[in-house]
This record gives structure tokens, C-alpha cells and sequence, in this order.
């Protein structure tokens, strides 16, 4: 009895063992996303560079001053529609510039290239009013342009008033904005990217013995693994805010902050860099030029359909797998054109749709020449024609052929 009461008291403390060793077990081998991060800024957005894609947003769509991170569109157009080498000659106006600055003096001339260093790096407040009149004419033409290129860019929330974020009535973006601003920069100019990453450097400086030395105000170049950009700024409207870019694995992230302060800039920075990056992956899941479908046409032979672009999303880690969905133009006719657009390839999670990509043509297709209404006719007129013209044609031989004979039988009897 004493032998039975134990064994049942072993199975209890077993059973008992089992069921609290296995919810700890499973908790430790699943992999759980670590929850977005809470930043003190007003407003944030962490982006994917590469495509775009919003990984987390506060407050990204509302309008805020944005400092002196104003001026990524500056040094946009100075590489758009200037020459690195260009000289720009200092007016009166950026010498009177308040805030920071690279002390520029009337007369004096640097390149452009020189300027924009000096306005990236050190947020020279001055280089960017001698580049707005450099590129623009006139300071006010040139935030025409900015505007203009806003707009371009899709940053419809974005009003500059000024080509260097000093404060201004009407002076806003959104950090939605400044990170479509920054990622255009970023895709589209590897000048602009060779500038934002740049830690130090030296431009001369006119009536001195030495040159002014050029020292980045974006901390993270220093302190953050991959960091390559962006912007720096500061008013006392606007408070700290920070554009922040970083590679790591052949991957881009891009973190906008506004509305901050001194310290917690840098942290709400490094938080959204270090989400994105520890908790989604980028990945490719269509090569352009790949085959997706072969669909007859009408009139025509087949035609093989092709992705025309590559697709590549970022999507978090564990995540479901995704689907796709193929949608072909209905009743496709010859004739058809090589890179003729056909249909789409739309890729989804669940029920989010992730992006598509167009589906082309792989060749040309010729109509086949009896699918036109005018064979049948023409086809049939020949059909009449033919019988026709074959007797007409027997007639006229045995009409030559009793004329030969009787011109024989003539020249014979003579």
C-alpha cells in the first residue's frame, strides 16, 4: 500500500514538473518581436531605404518645424541644377545670417562643392543662402524651387519659407515628408551620400592662415554601427531634430526625429535603427525578367509574360509567408509588342497587400493573316475568280487549237 501511495505521489510531482517546464520551454524557443520603441520626440518615422516602407511612425503626418534638416532639399537642388566646381561668390545677404554658421565674408568665393560641405557638415546657415542665390537668382526663387521639388518628391505636406530651416512663419514638413526628401537624396545622388557621411574635412577660409575645419554635428557617424547620414538641427521653436541614416548588411534604414531635445534625439535615433534592424528582414522575392505565365492570345500565338522589375519588400522577422496573386488583361489581341504591358503580379501577407509589379510582353506577336475580316472575302473572291478564269482559260486553248487546225487544213488543200 505504502509502495502504491508513493509511486502516485512520483506521477504527481512529475506531472506537475511537466506542465511548468513546458510553457518555459516554448517561451525561450519562440522568437518574439521585441515591441516598437517608445521615443520621447513628437514625431518619428523609421523607413526602409530601398523601398520606402514605413516600419514605425509617431505623429508622421504631422506638420512640425523642421530646422535645419531644411537643408537636405538645399543641397538637392544644389547638385541638381549646379556643378560641384561652380565658384560662388558670397553676397551681402548670407553674411547676415544668424544661428550657425561657417563665417563667410562678402566677396569671398568658394565652390560649390566646398559650400555644400561646409552647409552639411557644420550647418552653415550662410553657405546656405549664398548656394539659394548661386542656383536660384535670389533667395525667394530658390524656395520657389524647393517647394516646386517638394511637391515632385511627394512631400505634399512641406512648405519651405527659407533654404536653411531658421524659424519662419509657414515653415513646415512632416517627418513622413523629410523622409521621402532624405531617401530621394540618398537613391538618386552619390555626391549627396559622399557629403552626409563624411566626418571631417577642410575648406579654405578666405583672409586666414589656415583652412576652416569641417566637423560633422551628426554624432552617430561616430557612435553607431553603419551610420552614413543624414541632418542635424536645432532652433528654439523647432527643438532637436535629427534625420539619421545606417547600413548594415547592404541594408538602409532612414529614422527622422523632430520635436526632441539635445539628448533624447540621439537615443529615439538609435532606438528606431536598432528596431528595424533587429526586427525585420529585407527580402527579395521576385528577380525581374523571371517568367510568370504563358497566355494564349487571341489571334496570335501564345505569348510568355515576364516580371519587368525585381520585387523586394521588408517584412518582420517570423513573419507569415506571403502570397501572390497573377491578374492578365482580359481577351489580350494580336498584334502585341515586346515590353507591352499585360497584366500585374500583386504580392500580399495576409490581407496586406505588400506591392506588385507589372507583367510584360516577352516577344513580339504578329496577328495571323486569316483573323482579319478581309481574308474571308478576299479568299472567297478568289474561290469565284479561280474556276473562272480556269474555264475562260480552257475555252481560249481549244479556240486556238481549232484555228491552228483549220489553217493547216487550209494551207494543205491549196
Amino acid at each position: 500500500m505504502k509502495q502504491k501511495y508513493a509511486y502516485t505521489i512520483s506521477i504527481a510531482v512529475v506531472l506537475f514538473l511537466f506542465s511548468f517546464l513546458i510553457p518555459i520551454s516554448f517561451a525561450h524557443g519562440a522568437e518574439q518581436a521585441e515591441p516598437p520603441p517608445s521615443i520621447s520626440g513628437g514625431a518619428g518615422i523609421l523607413i526602409d531605404a530601398s523601398t520606402g516602407k514605413v516600419l514605425y511612425e509617431k505623429n508622421a503626418h504631422t506638420r512640425m518645424e523642421p530646422a535645419s534638416t531644411t537643408k537636405i532639399m538645399t543641397a538637392i537642388l544644389a547638385l541638381e541644377k549646379g556643378n560641384l566646381s561652380d565658384v560662388v561668390t558670397t553676397g551681402k545677404q548670407p553674411t547676415l545670417a544668424d544661428g550657425t554658421r561657417i563665417y563667410l565674408e562678402e566677396g569671398e568665393q568658394l565652390t560649390l562643392e566646398q559650400m555644400l560641405y561646409g552647409m552639411m557638415l557644420n550647418s552653415g546657415n550662410d553657405a546656405a543662402i549664398a548656394i539659394a542665390e548661386h542656383i536660384g537668382g535670389s533667395v525667394e526663387a530658390f524656395v520657389e524651387m524647393m517647394n516646386e521639388k517638394a511637391r515632385e518628391i511627394g512631400a505634399k505636406d512641406t512648405t519651405f519659407v527659407n533654404p536653411n530651416g531658421l524659424p519662419a512663419k509657414g515653415h513646415l514638413t512632416t517627418a513622413y515628408d523629410l523622409a521621402l526628401i532624405s531617401r530621394y537624396a540618398l537613391l538618386n545622388l552619390p555626391e549627396f551620400r559622399k557629403i552626409v557621411s563624411t566626418k571631417t574635412t577642410e575648406i579654405p577660409w578666405q583672409g586666414q592662415e589656415f583652412d576652416r575645419e569641417l566637423i560633422n554635428l551628426n554624432k552617430l557617424l561616430w557612435n553607431y554601427d553603419g551610420a552614413d547620414g543624414v541632418k542635424t538641427g536645432y532652433t528654439s521653436t523647432a527643438g532637436s531634430t535629427l534625420v539619421a541614416s545606417a547600413t548594415q548588411n547592404g541594408w538602409q534604414l532612414i529614422s527622422v526625429i523632430l520635436k526632441s531635445d539635445a539628448i533624447n534625439v540621439w537615443s529615439d535615433s538609435i532606438a528606431l535603427l536598432d528596431y528595424g534592424f533587429t526586427n525585420f528582414k529585407r527580402k527579395n522575392i521576385l528577380n525581374g525578367n523571371t517568367l510568370i505565365a504563358e497566355e494564349k492570345v487571341q489571334y496570335g500565338d501564345s505569348i510568355g509574360l515576364l516580371a519587368k522589375a525585381s520585387f523586394t519588400t521588408v517584412l518582420p522577422k517570423n513573419s507569415p509567408a506571403f502570397t501572390q496573386k497573377i491578374v492578365i488583361n482580359p481577351d489580350i489581341k494580336a498584334p502585341v509588342k515586346k515590353g507591352e504591358t499585360l497584366g500585374q503580379v500583386i504580392f500580399y501577407q495576409g490581407n496586406e497587400k505588400l506591392g506588385s509589379v507589372e507583367l510584360i510582353a516577352a516577344n513580339d506577336v504578329k496577328r495571323k493573316i486569316y483573323t482579319y475580316w478581309w481574308f474571308w472575302i478576299v479568299s472567297l473572291l478568289l474561290i469565284i475568280y479561280t474556276p473562272f478564269r480556269i474555264m475562260v482559260g480552257i475555252r481560249r486553248y481549244k479556240r486556238n487549237k481549232r484555228q491552228v487546225r483549220y489553217v493547216s487544213y487550209m494551207k494543205k488543200y491549196r
